[in-house]
């Protein structure tokens, strides 16, 4: 199990080393009046660059009074465009080229309202075709945002790494309800805390785990060894805010917020159930396959945690209050 939890750690390390998620980019256009619409254009923003999205509409449509914004780490985009959305086909350049999804919302004034999940593999739509489902897309998004959520996968594994296996379950459960209860109150609620604190705390959560996950191999017994449900739920309070962010930046569709978010959270533990699971399948190999070297495996790992929590800590802090 440990040298394989250790291979496991230093993956997520290298594909996480800026420790963002694949956050959605989200298309908006309300009609204002018949074939006149307001559009709102949100891009996600990693390492301090957009993505190089652009989305291309039905022949005849000119974008007018165009304004930027950045507020955090979302580019904004809005203009007014006159345009007939009820036939043709609207695209996004360049998102075949990325791994992130882009919500598409349409608010007609007369017409049925329309809503699509566009994603690298297809990234056009015909308006005038059939819609699908695209409050089921809200379970693909939060699969896909514990998938590619790094930091939260390496708590996930600071815990597995801390707990014994007789703790797993509850450890894993408080964290499950911590971050679903800030989820919920932060998406219906209006709850909120400003992002740079909340990732700031998420790194510095994950520096503590590696820290008492080397506590732990050295014998001495701390509150997070001996309560470490405690722990987890609450530092999933915070993480639970973390979730909430992706969905800031698309929001819930009127009128069925309540599933959105119910399939948003189902989706999340889906993803880590699976992220689990597989911990448990390597575990189990480990003890099958690789029994040497164990103990120093397994410190390896909790050291390499703790030194990527607090890299993350130190490069949020400085750029919150530094540049």
């Amino acid at each position: 199990m440990r040298g394989l939890l250790a291979l496991l750690t230093a993956i997520l390390i290298c594909a996480g080393a800026a420790a963002h998620e694949v956050r959605p980019a989200y298309l908006e256009l309300t009609e204002t009046q018949p074939d006149e619409y307001e559009v709102v254009w949100k891009q996600p923003v990693l390492d301090g660059r957009r993505l190089k999205l652009d989305p291309v509409f039905p022949d005849g449509c000119e974008r007018q009074n165009e304004r930027l914004s950045r507020p955090g780490s979302t580019l904004v985009t809005r203009w007014t465009m006159a345009c007939d959305l009820g036939a043709g086909t609207l695209a996004v350049d360049g998102l075949d080229r990325t791994l992130t999804d882009v919500f598409l919302r349409i608010d007609r004034m007369e017409a049925e309202d329309f809503s699509a999940l566009l994603r690298p593999g297809a990234s056009s739509i015909d308006l005038g075709g059939p819609q699908g489902a695209a409050t089921l897309s809200y379970f693909r998004i939060g699969v896909e945002h514990i998938i590619f959520g790094y930091d939260h996968l390496l708590f996930v594994l600071g815990l597995v790494l801390l707990v014994r296996p007789r703790q797993l379950l509850a450890t894993v459960t408080a964290f499950t309800v911590a971050h679903s209860i800030t989820l919920a109150a932060s998406a219906l609620g209006g709850v909120s805390l400003p992002g740079p604190p909340v990732e700031i705390t998420i790194a510095m959560s994950i520096a503590l785990l590696g820290a008492e996950a080397i506590y732990r191999m050295r014998g001495r017994e701390t509150l997070a060894q001996t309560m470490p449900w405690l722990i987890a739920f609450g530092f999933g309070l915070v993480h639970g805010f973390g979730f909430a962010g992706a969905l800031s930046e698309i929001g819930l569709p009127p009128g069925a917020e309540v599933m959105a978010l119910l399939l948003f959270n189902l989706g999340v533990e889906a993803g880590q159930v699976a992220f689990v699971l597989v911990l448990l399948a390597l575990a189990w190999i480990g003890r099958h396959l690789y029994r040497p070297g164990g103990p120093a495996v397994r410190t390896a790992a909790a050291y390499a945690i703790g030194i990527t929590g607090s890299y993350w800590a130190i490069e949020r802090i400085a750029a919150t209050f530094i540049f």
